[in-house]
């Protein structure tokens, strides 16, 4: 049998041009991507059936070596941006033809069925091992190049975030690579990390195209980060997803209209994230944002304005700032604040002289007030 199959493989030898050129042909009329020359040129298709057809008669003939072919059409192809599906049909197609080709020789040389059957199961024995190690080798280099845009894209991203742009580039170019519009309106989104080099929102920049927003991510060790295309009326979908998706407390900047703003918005997500919402609009709460701004001026602050308070029991302390905070979000009404904290309004009047005897600061005085918001918030926004 062996020296019938060697006969065999040595009359399609002998016939080597006549079917490499028929093979080529027959992936060009079956194979749309092969036709006209485009990524792949036909000499370079011919290079590779050339190559395919010899090695699947070696094994035929029982001299089967590493697929070396195999892997170098594999990594060609990636390189040249063929897509994998039309690669494998081309070698589903000439592998079929190979077939054909392989019983008109054996019918021709009268070779006995048993011959023909051991030749099938050789030739789609050695196509099934040749297709894994071109499709190997072709992942392979899709792996690489992914791996070296997502890096690109990354460092991109992290300039983009920084305010600056590497290489003398431009925004617009910037704009064009991380696929985001060339105008705004931008937010930038801060997200806590539940734990270094895990995402706070996995599979964002995806989850958020499906939403019709464009994003591009950067992850830092304490921080997802994030720039957001927001287009009129779509910051709510934003939030939306946001309140859904975040697995800790988020920032989101104020809206803003080119990218080269997005250095100042980073700034802008991060005082927003100490807010004291799961997610927090740094437009939403002025008083909060100017609290959590410059932390370390805001703990002398508060002790400055509310320092006359604590030497009172802890729970003392915080049923008068409750009442303050209450007070100050009823239209600063004794009235509308007892109903909200179930209590007489003159429960709420006596706690507020409290305040005013141990903070030196009166409310009906406008900056007193101000000063003792402010460093309320700021106690609240540090805790």
């Amino acid at each position: 049998m062996d020296a019938s199959l060697a006969g065999l493989v040595d009359r399609m030898n002998g016939r080597a041009d006549e079917l490499i050129e028929a093979m080529a042909s027959r992936i060009e009329a079956e194979i749309e991507f092969y036709r006209g020359g485009g990524l792949v040129r036909g000499e370079a298709l011919r290079a590779s059936c050339g190559a395919n057809f010899r090695y699947m008669l070696e094994s035929l003939g029982g001299t089967s070596s590493d697929p070396v072919s195999a892997r170098e059409t594999g990594r060609l192809r990636a390189e040249q941006g063929a897509p994998l599906a039309d690669v494998m049909a081309a070698y589903r197609v000439g592998t079929r033809y190979l077939w054909d080709a392989v019983l008109a020789e054996a019918a021709s040389a009268g070779l006995t069925d048993q011959v023909v059957v051991e030749a099938s199961s050789r030739l789609w024995q050695v196509q099934s091992s040749y297709t894994d190690a071109m499709t190997d080798a072709y992942r392979d280099v899709q792996s690489r190049r992914l791996l070296a845009q997502d890096q690109e894209r990354s460092a991109l991203v992290e300039a983009l975030l920084e305010g600056r742009m590497p290489g003398g580039g431009t925004v617009w170019e910037a704009a064009e690579l991380l696929r985001l519009p060339y105008k705004g309106p931008f937010v930038v989104v801060a997200a806590a990390v539940p734990e270094v080099g895990r995402q706070a929102l996995p599979g964002a920049e995806e989850r958020l195209r499906s939403l019709g927003l464009a994003s591009a991510w950067r992850l830092l060790p304490e921080l997802q980060v994030g720039v957001v295309a927001v287009p009129s009326g779509r910051l709510a979908v934003l939030v939306e997803f946001l309140d859904k998706a975040a697995t800790g407390k988020v920032g989101i900047s104020p809206p803003y209209d080119e990218l080269d703003g997005t250095g100042q918005a980073v700034r802008f997500a991060r005082v927003a994230l100490a807010g004291s919402k799961a997610v927090t609009l740094f437009d939403e709460s002025p008083l909060t944002m100017v609290a959590a701004a410059a932390p370390d001026v805001m703990q002398y602050f508060v002790r400055k304005v509310l320092g006359g308070l604590d030497d009172l029991a802890p729970d003392d302390r915080e049923v008068l700032l409750d009442t303050l905070a209450a007070w100050s979000t009823h239209n600063g009404s004794a009235t509308e604040t007892g109903e909200f904290l179930y209590c007489h309004p003159n429960t709420v009047r006596h706690r507020l002289h409290r305040i005013e005897e141990r903070t030196g600061r009166s409310l009906t005085d406008p900056r007193a007030v101000a000063e003792l918001l402010l460093a309320l918030e700021a106690s609240r926004t540090s805790s």
